[in-house]
């Protein structure tokens, strides 16, 4: 077979061998990657019926796109006339498959059972893989160590999806079927009865009990021995042939092994969290942390104070008092401090006290308002306990404009004693620290703070505008320069100014503001998406979000962009991490960015529910629906997926990059005239708008046009286009993935995957 070309597929070399067939790596010579080809026996395809059935089976498990899942690209068979005498027989079936660097669990514990460390990582890899296909309806049936692959960087991808099912046709009565595949069985695969997804959990539970311990639960020489003991014994103990496994594992094994099906995880995702909480207690490397209530403490929410002026313009100045103590407050070790996204969500809103601290997670609470008039202000404020409403501090402040800078500090440093928190010298100084004496700056910066908070064009317009006016009064304000980077980087990143434009603007004020205060966090932020959306300049970008995330720890901004950052390079479950830990900090933020992260992870149903709770919060957040329709579409629930995607359309006002993700989901859907609509009215829109080379490509993958979608890719490269920073992990270009090309862009862009 070495050195044959079946189809258009050149066989190169033997992967493996096993009872399902002979597998090959081989070169597709008409896309010039490698994939894997696996000839399948023809006494299992020889039945007209079964190979029906077999091609059924095929056809669903192609649909699966997970990067937990080796992904099968096509279904073909053998000539009638082979080309020499050692090519397979006419009519044989082949499946074409991703190629992996790697091995099989059946082969890395050959000599020793893996480290528990290791074996959790895998485990939680295999459970996310088994998820994704559970949601869309889909089975294994023979999931066993032989049908893991390892490959090369640690991700674990289950085989052999499709073939199952035919295999248990004959498994039982074949003459030479593999013991291996009966010592996974689950005892109602073993009794020739129905199974359901709970057969998969069993068969994982074989394989997480195998990878600890080096030994099979059930053995024998003999396949009805082998079925007696799955049926009538219990395995040896764990804990009897390795000393060092948590009893939590051990009891997730016996949990996923129970005889009684019921009595089973009933579903993988359960499984699945309680390895993940076992891997944050025991400190793993994939240890995910779960959003909780249990916070650092003290903790406190400061609300936006109440504009009680005859002037309604003064907020600016009410809602600016709250965001600088919020911001001296961060600076304080040991204080966990709401940012001022969520504690704003509450402005307006006469809500009661302890239910504000119930969904902050909070123990306590300021409160406060203003009036001014004039230079004359007069600014109450009450610390809150929530747990029983009490007054733990109060004051009123009648000053002057003149002292607006002493009162800040006074109310800081009036919390930080009434909470007890010891503060540092550097805490005390960072406390008084301003940047800028000026009060009329001070003003300006207040009104272009508060337009910047409105997230429109023209609201960032008018930031900029003020920015500019406080730094004339005032040339060395750092925060104002750090604010105006701010405008221009959401400038860019909202698609409001092309790229070229806005984020060097950004990274010039972010600079100007380091020059002047190098303990400026907001400005390394920054200073670090400038490095990640337009310089991709990996490593910088990551430096520059740990200087900023030093800086404060309490920066829910600083570590949603760092996830983002994490989450470009592959790094998934320290993206989620980081993104659990801005949400702690940050508990009513639009979940969007999170859900983001859950969708690369392979967790499809937890960011479906974020994607939701974003709509739920916010019905007019056309982007959120989108990705509720998304996800529909990725489980195979087109035509409810589909009309969602429409709804957000036209929610949008048919934003461009929301038409681009119904075209790509028509495209996955089948609905190839749809999908070229979108292609065109897009392209016509190009005539009159900046229109992102991305969308086209990515529509390209998924009609399978490969050529043209690398050729929209390039022009996105070459544009700088920044969709292009998540092409790693995007599952709308997974279909790429294997040709050279892809890696050859990957090559240009500096971006290699890092887990």
């Amino acid at each position: 077979m070495i050195g044959q070309t079946i189809s258009h597929y050149k066989i190169l070399a033997v992967i493996g061998e096993g009872g399902m067939g002979v597998v090959y790596k081989a070169q597709d010579m008409r896309l010039d990657r490698p994939v894997a080809l696996k000839f399948l026996p023809p006494d299992l395809t020889r039945n007209s019926e079964a190979r029906e059935r077999f091609i059924h089976e095929a056809k669903t498990a192609s649909a699966l796109q997970h990067h937990n899942i080796c992904t099968i690209h096509d279904i073909d068979e053998t000539p009638d006339n082979p080309a020499s005498a050692d090519a397979p027989a006419g009519g044989q079936l082949f499946i074409v498959m991703d190629c992996y660097e790697g091995q099989t669990l059946a082969k890395m514990i050959e000599r020793r059972p893996l480290p528990v460390d290791q074996v959790i990582d895998i485990a939680i890899q295999i459970a996310q893989g088994l998820q994704a296909a559970h949601e869309q309806g889909i089975i294994h049936r023979d999931i066993k160590a032989a049908n893991i692959l390892i490959a090369n960087g640690g991700i674990a991808k289950i085989l052999d999806f499709g073939l199952a099912k035919l295999s248990r046709q004959t498994v039982l009565t074949q003459t030479g079927s593999t013991v291996g595949t009966v010592a996974y069985m689950s005892p109602e695969q073993a009794l020739g009865n129905n199974v359901d997804h709970r057969t998969d959990i069993w068969s994982f539970g074989v394989v997480l009990y195998e990878i600890l311990t080096g030994e099979r639960p059930f053995r024998s020489e003999y396949e009805q021995a082998i079925i007696y003991s799955i049926l009538n014994e219990e395995p040896k103990p764990i804990k009897e042939l390795r000393l060092d496994v948590p009893p939590a594992l051990e009891l997730v094994v016996t949990r996923a092994t129970r005889k009684d099906q019921g009595a089973r995880y009933q579903h993988v995702a359960e499984m699945l969290a309680d390895l993940r909480s076992l891997a944050e207690q025991l400190g793993s490397r994939t240890a995910i942390k779960q959003p909780s209530l249990e916070k650092p403490q003290p903790s406190i929410a400061v609300l936006p104070f109440a504009n009680l002026s005859a002037d309604p313009e003064n907020e600016y100045f009410s809602d600016g008092m709250s965001e600088e103590i919020i911001n001296a407050l961060t600076k304080v070790e040991g204080l966990h401090v709401v940012a001022r996204t969520s504690a704003f969500a509450f402005k307006g809103k006469n809500e009661d006290i302890q239910e504000i601290g119930r969904k902050l997670h909070v123990d306590h609470v300021l409160e406060g308002s203003v009036r001014k008039s004039g230079n004359r202000l007069r600014i109450t404020v009450q610390l809150i306990k929530i747990a029983d409403g009490y007054h733990l501090w109060s004051d009123r402040f009648d000053r002057m404009m003149d002292d607006i800078f002493a009162i800040q500090d006074e109310i800081s440093l009036a919390i930080v004693d009434k909470l007890k928190v010891t503060l540092l010298a550097k805490e005390k100084g960072a406390l008084a620290k301003r940047s800028t004496e000026n009060l009329e700056s001070y003003d300006l910066f207040l009104q272009g703070r508060y337009s910047l908070n409105k997230n429109t064009r023209e609201s960032l317009q008018e930031a900029i505008e003020k920015f500019k006016e406080a730094i004339s009064l005032s040339p060395d304000y750092a925060q104002a320069y750090a604010e105006m980077a701010l405008a221009y980087n959401l400038l860019g990143f909202m698609y409001l100014l092309p790229a070229n434009e806005a984020y060097p603007k950004a990274r010039e004020f972010a600079q100007k503001a380091i020059e002047i205060d190098p303990a400026n966090a907001d400005a390394y932020v920054i200073l670090a998406n400038t490095k990640l959306f337009f310089g991709w300049d990996w490593e910088m970008a990551g430096n520059r979000f740990m200087k900023a995330i030093e800086l404060n720890p309490n920066s829910a901004h600083a570590r949603v962009y760092y996830a983002f950052h994490l989450l470009c390079l592959g790094r998934v479950n320290e993206s989620l991490r980081e993104m659990t830990i801005a949400y702690s900090l940050d508990p009513l933020r639009d979940p969007m960015m999170l859900g983001l992260v859950l969708l690369r992870s392979g967790r499809l149903q937890e960011a479906q529910e974020q994607f939701r709770k974003s709509v739920e919060s916010e019905p007019k957040r056309a982007h959120a629906l989108w990705m509720v329709g998304h996800i529909d579409v990725l489980g195979g629930r087109f035509e409810e997926g589909l009309a969602t995607i429409r709804k957000a359309l036209a929610l949008s006002g048919n934003s461009a990059i929301i038409l681009a993700g119904l075209g790509w989901c028509n495209a996955v859907a089948g609905k190839r005239d749809e999908a070229m609509k979108a292609l065109e009215e897009l392209r016509e829109r190009s005539r009159r708008e900046h229109i992102r080379p991305y969308f086209s490509a990515k529509i390209y993958s998924a009609l399978g046009e490969t050529d043209l979608a690398f050729e929209w890719l390039e022009k996105a490269y070459a544009e700088h286009d920044s969709s292009l920073i998540s092409v790693l992990n995007d599952e709308s270009v997974a279909g790429l993935h294997n040709d050279p090309r892809f890696n050859g862009l990957l090559k240009k862009m500096k971006l290699v995957k890092q887990n």
